[in-house]
């Protein structure tokens, strides 16, 4: 099985990181967050993935085409151009960048990068910019064991704020930061049968508000709630939250 994450997009809330790079390769612990988001998967035995690029998504080709070169020791032959590595890479994987477009929304992105995907073969997809301690495995045993073409994981957001209640002008009650209050979203971590792809109409089909709302009215999204952590990385704010965790020693989504 392989998964394909989404990493064509600008990251425009984080234009502070983004100007010069594109979203997942915004770093969290000195590493990307796609380095997290892939070792997320590989902890599932999940190692061969897709990635859809768009935006600098040439920064992206080199980074993986350099991971090695960036965390081994090496011997340079300056008279040949021969570089010998003298460790084995850290990590097992298989890395195909696909050029999805620089102005193509998430499903199209998706159907384009699809020729990279086995045809009867699910997948999984998620989005390059989010992290969970989910397990992937067993997103992956709910999708076949209720048949429908895609399977989300429902999540409910980290609560920034406390909640108050109100009567009138009154505050009769305050809970802080009780995510039991709060409502699934989709949290991606998709798992998909290449036969949802022919719910996408285009370059221009957006995946979370045309493609998922379309399976879902004929029966065929499924969703797989998730309790455990779930962190998007939209903002400044989020990205400095994960660096904090990160730092603790005890980041939540550090499975591997």
């Amino acid at each position: 099985m392989k998964a394909v994450i989404l990493a064509g997009g600008r990251g425009s809330r984080l234009a502070e990181e983004t100007e010069v790079r594109p979203k997942p390769l915004v770093e969290i612990g000195g590493r990307p967050i796609i380095w997290h988001i892939m070792h997320i998967y590989a902890a599932a035995g999940i190692t061969e993935f897709v990635v859809c690029a768009g935006y600098k998504g040439f920064l992206l080709k080199e980074y993986f085409a350099n991971l090695a070169l960036h965390n081994a020791d090496v011997t340079v032959h300056l008279a040949s151009n021969k570089v010998d590595f003298l460790e084995e890479s850290p990590v097992d994987w298989s890395v195909t960048v696909a050029d999805t477009g620089r102005d193509s929304m998430t499903g199209g992105r998706i159907k384009l990068a699809s020729k990279y995907l086995e045809p009867d073969e699910p997948f999984c997809l998620t989005y390059g910019d989010g992290v969970s301690d989910v397990d992937v495995r067993k997103v992956v045993e709910f999708h076949r064991e209720h048949g429908r073409l895609v399977t989300l994981t429902a999540v409910r957001p980290r609560a920034r704020f406390g909640i108050i209640d109100l009567d009138g002008g009154r505050v009769t009650a305050i809970h802080e930061k009780d995510l039991s209050r709060e409502r699934y979203v989709n949290g991606g971590f998709f798992v998909v049968d290449p036969a949802a792809l022919d719910y996408v109409t285009g370059d221009d089909s957006i995946w979370e508000s045309q493609v998922l709302p379309r399976l879902a009215a004929d029966g065929q999204l499924s969703a797989y709630p998730h309790d455990g952590f779930w962190q998007p990385m939209d903002t400044l704010w989020e990205k400095e939250l994960l660096e904090e965790l990160w730092q603790s020693g005890d980041a939540p989504w550090k499975i591997w």
